[in-house]
């Protein structure tokens, strides 16, 4: 009873202190820092769902117009059946069955220790490569290869951008790249969202007649050619570098190489 007695006694006194005291002020600070945490936290958990649907329509619209298949209006969902989602793994250049195409994380598996590898030799700055990536094949209607969206990524300048490579079915004539995600300045590296930038892409060549790696992102041209040659963003030198330096990557012996060869004797 003496112990009740004292609880009521320091709650009458707390209740009896001017409505501006410390003890007040704190109580009803914490109480709402506590209830709007509550609050915020209870709307991240519900909303979740909603923003992960959402992650993987913005995915599937990249993939599309980066294939050259999207329109305003069109049913995502829809128009990305389409495509047939495979497993690469890298190393081999083969697909593999150990994962489902449609649920493996690509970005997760290069945070995985056992799922990729840390790079000595890393001139895109990705620090860790994933093993495996969901490449997606695109075919005709008599069942044979038109287009490969393969995923890249890289460090620019302020930023890791992430995108995807659209080659034709002969491995090594570029349709379309084009970037998904990155933080670059607004007026300079960001425009590689710019539809015109995108568009020098479009019919540019991955490797010469030997098989040598040639295309380049630079301001002057290649003594290989033009067709190997996509003019940097101007006073973007560091993401062009950036970009420059992941596609070639990428397209090279420690990227998609392996697949390609595959993809060039026709047995995809």
């Amino acid at each position: 009873m003496p112990d009740e007695n004292k609880k009521q006694g320091l709650l009458r006194r707390f209740l009896d202190l001017p409505p501006d005291s410390v003890a007040k002020t704190v109580f009803v600070a914490v109480t709402l820092c506590l209830v709007a945490s509550m609050f915020v936290s209870a709307v991240a958990v519900s909303l979740k769902p909603i923003q992960e649907v959402n992650k993987l329509k913005d995915k599937q619209i990249n993939i599309l117009q980066v294939a050259g298949l999207y329109e305003d209006g069109t049913d995502v969902t829809e128009a990305f059946k389409v495509f047939e989602p495979q497993v690469l793994e890298i190393a081999t250049g083969k697909f593999s069955d150990q994962f489902d195409a449609a649920t493996f994380d690509d970005r997760a598996a290069a945070d995985d220790p056992a799922l990729s590898i840390t790079l000595n030799d890393d001139p895109a700055s990705i620090g860790r490569q994933a093993k495996f990536v969901t490449v997606y094949l695109l075919r005709n209607q008599d069942g044979s290869l038109d287009k490969v969206i393969l995923p890249i990524h890289g460090y620019g300048l302020w930023s890791t951008l992430y995108g995807f490579i659209a080659l034709e079915e002969n491995g090594n004539d570029i349709f379309g790249l084009q970037f998904y995600s990155h933080a670059e300045t607004p007026g300079l590296g960001a425009e590689v969202d710019n539809p015109r930038w995108k568009a020098l892409w479009k019919g540019k060549k991955l490797s010469d007649e030997s098989g040598v790696l040639q295309i380049t992102v630079d301001k002057t041209a290649p003594a290989a050619g033009k067709e190997y040659f996509v003019d940097a963003l101007a006073g973007a030198t560091l993401t062009s570098r950036g970009v420059d330096n992941l596609v070639r990557f990428w397209m090279g012996k420690a990227g998609y190489a392996p697949f390609l060869t595959s993809l060039k004797a026709g047995d995809i």
